[in-house]
């Protein structure tokens, strides 16, 4: 199969300000700037104005020594933290930016949804809009007319589509710039992160449409945060990392392996020295960590997947009548949302117990959203606490998106997620 795109060592440098004259200053503000420095002229100006104004700007690599090949037909995913150079590799392939060294080939032709609105004019209507974008992948009017009303469909705007874009909500922008790109024929759709303003059936729409591009034969490459996302739609993931190729390859080992190099730190935390506890400590709890289905340690979970919450234990007594051991979990706001306990579990402590070891509790789908969460625990030994320690900033885990559900459903207005199964009861 024939690479549609070809990038060879692309590199883009960009000029950081740090404060100076017109740094980021709109015309308007750049002029009133001009002006206050006139006046200032004819006095002493302060000596730390002059500092900033004599500060060059620093450069910065967003992308450097970067080389891929996409074959047509791929749907190539993107991930990486922010930062890493995957909007800025989107805009080089866009024709949005050029880059500052290598070169990329492109075999065809190219529609992006990089941002809401991009493309549009806000002076034109909807109608308007869809030929001026279609204008511009260089379709005639007959063949943007044989799509129209298969995008007007799909973007729900019938309504509207002879209002000006400018006065289109930016769900009403997305649905309709979605719907143009991805209808218009392009050989090679980009799509950006923007698919996170829509709504979870628009999202679902979104990604089955992107599905049925894929199996046309055209092109995807898709910047996400939503791992589902990413292993639902994409048969390659590149993982960029400070604007250079970390690895790539299968989306599930890629995934697995950009969630792992989250943190640097120890994969079990150390909560040994943690002062905000208290007890008797005759048994007390000195490390936590998260491990996958394959007892693998991990550091930032996903929606929908089997996880082991472990927790390393000490003790200073060799026998116990009871144990019961609890922990929680909260949101930022310190909101409980749930608690497991080990006395709830029949689990029989005492009859297993040893000096040194650890509590596993075993999450088969783990129903938590997208979002950081914090944890606390309590070890209660025969009635009495032993060891406590209250949810904490400090004690925390990160949830990405997953398809819990097995349905390209993305759960994310609530933070918690309870399985369950829809039927109908028909009347006769």
């Amino acid at each position: 199969m024939s690479n549609i795109i070809n990038a060879e060592n692309l590199g883009k440098q960009y000029r950081r300000h740090h404060g100076g004259l017109f740094a980021n200053a709109s015309l308007k503000e750049s002029f009133t700037a001009f002006a206050d420095r006139l006046r200032q002229s004819m006095n002493s100006a302060p000596l730390e104005q002059k500092r900033n104004e004599s500060q060059k700007p620093e450069s910065f690599w967003a992308l450097k020594d970067l080389s891929f090949k996409v074959p047509q037909g791929e749907r190539l995913g993107l991930i990486g933290r922010n930062g890493a150079g995957k909007s800025t590799l989107l805009k080089i392939l866009s024709r949005i930016t050029w880059p500052t060294t290598g070169e990329v080939t492109i075999n065809g032709r190219v529609s992006s949804l990089l941002e809401v609105g991009t493309g549009f004019h806000p002076e034109l209507t909807g109608r308007e809009n869809i030929y001026l974008n279609g204008a511009v992948l260089g379709m005639n009017r007959a063949e943007i007319k044989r799509k129209f009303d298969e995008i007007v469909w799909f973007a729900e705007v019938e309504k509207f589509l002879d209002t000006p874009a400018k006065r289109y909500s930016s769900g009403m922008y997305l649905r309709l710039a979605f719907a143009v790109a991805a209808h218009l024929e392009p050989d090679i759709l980009l799509v950006d992160e923007v698919l996170a303003v829509g709504d979870a059936s628009f999202r679902k729409k979104c990604l089955g449409k992107m599905k049925d591009v894929g199996k046309e034969g055209r092109t995807i490459i898709m910047v996400s945060h939503s791992m589902a996302a990413i292993e639902n739609l994409c048969t390659r993931v590149l993982v960029l990392d400070k604007g250079q190729k970390k690895m790539e390859g299968a989306p599930a080992r890629m995934i697995r392996g950009y969630l792992n190099s989250f943190d640097d730190q120890d994969k079990a935390l150390s909560i040994e020295q943690w002062d905000d506890r208290r007890g008797t400590g005759h048994v007390r709890i000195y490390s936590f960590g998260l491990l996958d289905h394959e007892r693998r340690p991990v550091n930032t979970l996903v929606s929908g997947r089997e996880y082991i919450f472990r927790f390393g234990y000490k003790a200073e007594i060799d026998k116990v009548k009871s144990i019961d051991f609890s922990f929680t979990v909260s949101d930022r706001n310190g909101r409980v949302l749930f608690r497991n306990r080990t006395i709830e579990s029949g689990l029989d402590l005492p009859a297993m117990f040893c000096p040194k070891g650890y509590l596993d509790c075993r999450i088969p789908r783990l129903g938590l959203t997208r979002g950081r969460y914090t944890f606390g625990f309590t070890m209660i030994v025969d009635g009495a606490e032993s060891d406590h320690l209250p949810g904490a900033q400090g004690l925390y885990f990160d949830v990405m998106d997953g398809d819990f559900f097995g349905t390209s459903q993305i759960s994310d207005l609530a933070p918690v997620i309870v399985d369950h199964k829809w039927t109908i009861d028909v009347l006769k």
